[in-house]
């Protein structure tokens, strides 16, 4: 019988035992350079990178998703400042936030379109399979990452890819969500925003219990001062409690602690 498998260290390595394998390897995102993030940026220029660039737009949606496939691979970049380089991925961020839409208090649930929330959860970051994920600490001002992030969504849905599949009519649906989200207006789309912070915050805490008391990610607990709903500051309350109590139990205090319990 086999070994049992080692749990995935802080970093979220596989506990599969493998060889490094280069081919694998060359899938693997890769963080932008500094020079990338700074230079005209374009969906083209983008594409001229690709192994596999996707043919011009057809009646099939297979290219469409082919190419969001990037979204399983490319990382949340925030992490890999504190050495968290194989952390999750854009596509691992969505997924969980759609679930934490389908949970909303009945409080919330009765004013929402939950499925419309849960579809706007996995479509927002959509664009960061062309653009990345930029983070604040990236030199790219916010008018040029929401520029980039529109151009990739066109070309995404009934601007690209999805033009000629149906008449362009599902990546026209797509496209309008996700400018749904982006506006931020309606109560479904503050919803979300708020969801896409307590995301984090639980990934946060996450990363901290497996790092055993090395790793202190308090820098992101100001994302809680953003949260508007009060159902989900009661969730935001919960995990930073969570986070004081293991914090506590090893005889440290965090970073931002204080500016948590102002929540």
């Amino acid at each position: 019988m086999a070994p049992p498998l080692s749990p995935p260290d802080v970093n979220g390595n596989s506990n599969v035992r493998a060889e490094p394998h280069k081919i694998l390897d060359a899938v693997d995102s890769t963080p932008p350079t500094k020079a990338a993030l700074t230079a005209q940026w374009s969906v083209q220029s983008v594409l001229k990178t690709l192994p596999h660039p996707p043919p011009p737009p057809s009646q099939s949606p297979l290219p469409f998703l082919h190419l969001i496939e990037r979204l399983k691979t490319t990382k949340r970049e925030g992490w890999r400042r504190f050495g968290i380089t194989s952390g999750e991925s854009i596509a691992d961020h969505m997924y969980r936030m759609s679930i934490l839409t389908m949970l909303a208090p009945p409080s919330l649930s009765s004013r929402l379109n939950i499925p419309h929330c849960t579809k706007m959860a996995l479509v927002h970051d959509m664009a960061e399979a062309l653009v990345g994920d930029i983070t604040p600490a990236d030199p790219v001002t916010k008018s040029e990452k929401s520029r980039r992030e529109a151009e990739a969504m066109s070309f995404l849905s009934d601007g690209g890819l999805l033009k000629g599949y149906y008449g362009g009519e599902q990546g026209k649906g797509l496209r309008e969500v996700w400018e749904e989200y982006e506006d931020g207006k309606t109560l479904e789309s503050v919803f979300v925003h708020d969801v896409d912070k307590m995301e984090l915050l639980l990934q946060m805490v996450e990363y901290e219990r497996r790092g055993e008391g090395k790793l202190d990610l308090g820098e992101f607990v100001w994302v809680t001062k953003k949260i508007q709903l009060e159902e989900i500051k009661e969730w935001c309350r919960e995990v930073l409690r969570e986070r004081e109590e293991f914090w506590e139990k090893i005889g440290r205090k965090p970073g931002m602690l204080d500016e948590g319990r102002e929540v």
